[in-house]
């Protein structure tokens, strides 16, 4: 399972970095281990769709090798999110009425952050880049998947669903707090098409653009412990 073997190689790469500690010239290096979790917003930047963005929640580990003399740290880690995201459609294909049909996206993220040190252990700035590896779109409510998504005129919920899997984004965010807590915020964005897949499934585009693009954004609250 691709998922599988995403998880057991940062595993295997938390554990060699966390288990290393060596001298470099005049600066002592110390590496560290951090667990954090928080909250996200979620959404997709996209003509093709009407979308809203939905709350969802996050958790993750990250190694960290500190250069006390150095003014940034370098961190390599792994977070697991479940996300929503909500796009307008309709019950019928003449239907008047417009409701927004309800999906959840589950992602695995690995990022290696340069942290600079505004203020040597308690503020950072955050900046990086991120792989990712998610799931299909889910639909959170089966009675939904009949429903027509606008913008098209024959496109229906259960068609969207099978969206791109490895996605590359960047991330750039700020910690504050002390050595061992701090609350982080970070924003996420999606360099590559995460709906182009979409373009290879033979869908009924009538009525709308057959070309899809659409790109993740992802804002992320929360706190980080460190050992």
């Amino acid at each position: 399972m691709k998922i599988s073997r995403f998880i057991l190689l940062v595993a295997i790469a938390l554990c060699f970095v966390t288990s290393n500690h060596a001298q470099k010239g005049n600066y002592p290096i110390t590496n560290g281990f951090s667990v954090f979790g928080g909250i996200t917003k979620f959404n997709i930047a996209t003509d093709n769709f009407v979308t809203s963005q939905g709350d969802g929640f996050l958790g993750g580990m990250s190694a960290t090798v500190d250069i006390p003399l150095r003014w940034y740290n370098i961190s390599f880690g792994m977070q697991l999110s479940e996300n929503n995201i909500d796009i307008l459609g309709r019950p019928t294909l003449v239907s008047t009425e417009n409701e927004f049909v309800n999906y959840k996206l589950f992602a695995a993220q690995v990022a290696m952050l340069l942290h600079i040190k505004a203020i040597p252990n308690h503020f950072t700035i955050d900046v990086g880049p991120m792989l990712q590896y998610n799931g299909k779109l889910e639909l959170k409510n089966r009675d939904q998947e009949g429903y027509y998504i606008n913008n098209y005129t024959n496109l229906i919920a259960e068609d969207i669903t099978n969206i791109s899997e490895f996605n590359l984004n960047g991330v750039v965010g700020a910690s504050l707090g002390i050595r061992n807590f701090k609350l982080k915020a970070q924003y996420i964005y999606g360099f590559t098409n995460i709906l182009n897949k979409l373009e290879n499934q033979n869908l009924d585009t009538t009525g709308g653009d057959a070309r899809f693009k659409g790109n993740q954004n992802m804002l992320v609250l929360g706190a980080m412990v460190s050992f």
